[in-house]
């Protein structure tokens, strides 16, 4: 393993991916679901589905070790801040999840960082809806809205990285 130093991008993202797993459990527990077009849409939905491209970014600044941890940190942090249903929903999706995104990005990322990102969000926001809805809410009923949140949100996150790795220079 390569020990990298914590800096405050490391720190930064370690914190927001901590207040992303708060957010999406809040919102669940406040808005079960909204309404977007004519999907229903589990409001954590859009909040979650950031949190696995900031997890693959927490990865790569502070390791596996660490990212592991924090894993195993949000899983827990997923009682704190919500109701017990959707605190247990959340924190068994949230582990499953997390871990199948981080075993698809660490075996994809060193051919293509963004490629990687993409494929381990897919799966992981998958994984996620399908245990998260029938433990949280007892039916797979919101399970097209769920997909749509967490995709949208990956979707512009990988926009996002994609603009800025086109933008910086490449290294040797």
């Amino acid at each position: 393993m390569i020990t990298r130093g914590w800096t405050l991008a490391a720190v930064i993202l370690l914190a927001g991916y901590s207040a992303i797993i708060a957010a999406a459990n809040w919102a669940s527990t406040l808005w079960p679901a909204v309404m977007v077009a004519s999907l229903q849409i589990p409001a954590g939905a859009f909040f979650a589905g950031l949190a696995f491209t900031v997890r693959d970014l927490l990865q790569e600044a502070v390791g596996t070790r660490t990212t592991l941890l924090a894993i195993t940190l949000g899983a827990a942090l997923s009682g704190l801040v919500a109701t017990p249903r959707i605190a247990l929903a959340s924190a068994a999706a949230f582990a499953v999840s997390e871990l199948a995104d981080f075993a698809i990005y660490s075996a994809l990322r060193h051919r293509n960082r963004i490629g990687a990102v993409g494929l381990s969000n897919a799966l992981g926001l998958l994984v996620d809806s399908l245990l998260f809805l029938p433990l949280a809410f007892g039916s797979l009923a919101y399970l097209d809205g769920q997909l749509a949140g967490k995709a949208a949100t990956t979707v512009l996150a990988i926009a996002v990285l994609a603009a800025r790795a086109r933008t910086r220079p490449r290294s040797a």
